[in-house]
């Protein structure tokens, strides 16, 4: 027996069904006996959606009304209805057994299923298993419309049924018609048969991905704004009625192998993947998840691996995959096993365990576990935070693809500390530096759009761009390396800054108005240190001195290319004056660099003038590779340690650590002298910043 089933959304109708994730309001279904050609009652249920704002389209086609919709039972009340309606029918029949078939797909794959997992309530079996009418009525009449095209309706007209839509409610007109169809499809001229339903599966199948395969780039999406601790359950849930292939699920980290909230997901076919491309901006949560497409190539990227050690550790299938972040340097599979206790038993004791390494066999504190069931992980997931030995271990959810990408991707092919590419200009500038003094020959720009680039701020400054100082456009960045929406510029005059921050302020740049204040050299290094500037004068800056230790990720920035000389460079605008100036004139020249792309009259790049606590000083020192700090080193005929192996790497600091805490951390232990001259050439200006209370220093 076939269950017809027809239904609506308060929301879109026809081809876009479902993709604006509106909820069911409408069922209507009718049992139809195949061997004897019966039919059973015909069935209209109205469904009381949680929004009752219809959209013009539903009440166009459907003439429903919120008011009579607010009568109606809720989703799952109307399901157990079905359910009961539906063995009541087929008792009638002399039938137990039966099969949907719906119009097409939407209403299973893209309403129901998706509706039902987000209300968390489950779906009896004949959800999972259905006929679509469409493509049966091709497979029967060939010559027919294509699949995506046919409709109710075409598909009536092709055969000639006499049927009036205006003469039935909505609804029964097409239950009704899909009846007459199906009777057609059986008669002896024809004789089909349903003998492939189309499936959905009911859970994601995990398991590895190699590298050799052939992935289908008509199969593959890519899903972005993911909360950073989704798994790969909850994107398949996401994607709840369409079939994921085995293994399907890719997350993608970052180069620090965090989840960056972006996955592949690889789909059985074409089709599935069609549909999933209508869930663009479908939330998760509070979250909206945009969809688009992506290639095979990409997701063999992240998810296919060919380490022997990763493919015996994920063979064992349906597993439940945790990571483990944070270990000691020092623990053991035993010191794992205990941590996680009898209350959650690995699969395999140590044979589930997988400890990722450095390429030179050292451990990077990373683990991940097998668990044979859903209920032994969450044991384990209840453990986030405890600690072993010294330290608290994070626990999350993981999956097979993040085991090869984590293991091979990040670990074997990275090494320790990145380093920076090679631009390089080296351009020795005229005697415009910045200036530290008193007199306000400068302008800032405040407000600029993002997108704003060199040319823009020349364009806007209009005839006063011929009064700026050669290489005097300075582009401000925050700490990850994108426009802050600030500039610097030098005028050749106190008058010619004058008449630009009057003629300028608040001009539109695009969309935005820009703010214009004149400035000193002096102002401005206030400013670049954290203080702010106004036309009601200066704002102190939230610390006393300069913050010397940047994040890390400041000095890798692709967009902004720092030479390996650049460890040599001191920008004296990001340092307060405190000599005069025959004590800074023995240091030698400093030399600023520029892009080989970008080497333009009036361009001085942002990455060496950046926002606080950034300091282009320390930039350059965590930059350098080896040969710069050598040459350096030489130059002054200093050591730059004072014994050898007296540098160490700290990994893993919390983003808000500043030096007393890092110091606090070394209590006890006695760290360098204030000698630093051999590892930057330092003014005097420089050093006596560097010799503040030992509170502010670090090394």
């Amino acid at each position: 027996s076939l269950v017809v089933l027809f239904g609506a959304t308060a929301g879109a109708y026809g081809a876009k069904l479902g993709s604006d994730e509106r909820e069911l309001i409408l069922l209507v279904w009718q049992v139809v006996d195949l061997h004897s050609k019966k039919v059973g009652t015909l069935h209209k249920s109205l469904v009381k959606a949680d929004n009752l704002d219809l959209s013009d389209q539903c009440r166009e086609v459907s003439a429903l009304t919120p008011e009579g919709l607010s009568k109606a039972e809720p989703l799952d009340r109307v399901l157990q209805q079905f359910s009961q309606l539906v063995s009541s029918d087929l008792k009638v029949l002399g039938r137990s057994s039966y099969t949907l078939c719906s119009d097409g797909q939407l209403l299973i794959r893209q309403v129901l299923h998706p509706e039902t997992s987000k209300k968390n309530f489950p779906l009896s079996d004949c959800f999972y298993s259905f006929y679509d009418l469409r493509k049966e009525f091709h497979t029967c009449y060939p010559s027919s419309a294509a699949v995506k095209d046919q409709t109710i309706k075409t598909m009536a007209e092709y055969l000639g049924l006499g049927t009036d839509e205006a003469e039935e409610d909505f609804g029964v007109w097409q239950v009704k018609t899909m009846v007459a169809v199906i009777f057609s499809m059986l008669s002896e001229g024809c004789n089909h048969i349903f003998t492939e339903p189309e499936t959905v599966k009911y859970k994601y199948e995990t398991g590895p991905c190699s590298k050799s395969e052939t992935v289908d780039s008509e199969t593959v999406i890519r899903a972005r704004g993911l909360p950073w601790q989704s798994s790969d359950q909850d994107i398949a849930r996401f994607f709840k009625g369409l079939n994921i292939a085995k293994g399907g699920v890719a997350l993608c980290l970052n180069s620090q192998g965090r989840r960056n909230g972006e996955a592949l997901v690889r789909f059985v076919n074409s089709e599935q993947r069609d549909l999933a491309l209508e869930r663009h901006k479908h939330h998760m949560g509070s979250r909206y998840i945009e969809v688009y497409k992506a290639t095979g190539e990409e997701f063999l990227k992240i998810a296919g691996g060919t380490s022997n050690e990763v493919a015996q550790f994920l063979s064992k299938e349906n597993q439940v995959i945790i990571r483990m972040r944070g270990l000691p340097f020092t623990a053991t599979q035993e010191d794992v096993l205990g941590f996680l206790g009898p209350e959650c038993p690995v699969t395999g004791g140590k044979e589930g365990l997988l400890f990722v390494k450095y390429p030179d066999g050292r451990p990077t504190g990373d683990a991940f576990v097998l668990f044979s069931c859903e209920e032994y992980a969450q044991n384990a997931l209840k453990k986030h935070k405890e600690i072993l030995g010294k330290r608290y271990i994070e626990l999350f959810r993981s999956t097979a693809a993040e085991v090869q990408q984590v293991v091979l991707n990040r670990y074997m092919s990275t090494p320790l500390i990145p380093t920076l590419p090679a631009p390089i200009i080296p351009v020795i500038p005229p005697p415009y530096t910045i200036a530290t003094g008193s007199i306000r020959d400068c302008v800032r720009l405040r407000g600029l759009p993002y997108t704003a680039g060199i040319d823009d701020i020349l364009e806007f400054m209009g005839d006063a761009t011929g009064d700026i100082k050669p290489h005097g456009v300075h582009m401000v960045l925050n700490q990850q390396g994108r426009p802050s929406g600030d500039a610097f510029i030098q005028m050749k005059s106190a008058d010619k800054a004058f008449m630009v921050a009057q003629k300028c302020h608040k001009k539109m740049m695009k969309d935005r108005y820009v703010e214009v204040f004149q400035c000193s050299g002096e102002e401005m290094n206030f400013v670049l240190m954290g203080g702010t500037l106004n036309r009601s004068g200066l704002s102190p800056p939230p610390c006393k001195l300069p913050c010397l230790s940047p994040p890390a990720y400041a000095a890798f920035q692709t967009a902004a290319v720092i030479p390996a000389e650049a460890a040599l460079y001191q920008p004296q605008a990001l340092l307060p004056t405190t000599r005069t100036p025959q004590a800074s004139a023995a240091a030698p020249p400093t030399v600023t660099y520029y892009p080989a792309q970008a080497a333009q009259l009036y361009m001085n790049y942002t990455a060496y003038y950046p926002s606080p606590p950034v300091s282009p000083t320390t930039v350059g020192y965590i930059a350098a590779p080896p040969g710069a700090v050598a040459a350096a080193a030489t130059a002054t005929h200093t050591p730059i340690l004072s014994q050898p192996g007296a540098l160490v790497r700290m990994q893993g600091l919390p983003y808000n650590t500043g030096m007393k805490e890092i110091l606090s951390f070394f209590q006890g232990y006695q760290y360098a002298p204030d000698d630093y001259n051999g590892l930057i050439q330092l003014s005097d200006q420089a050093r006596s910043v560097l010799q503040a209370p030992k509170e502010w220093v670090c090394l």
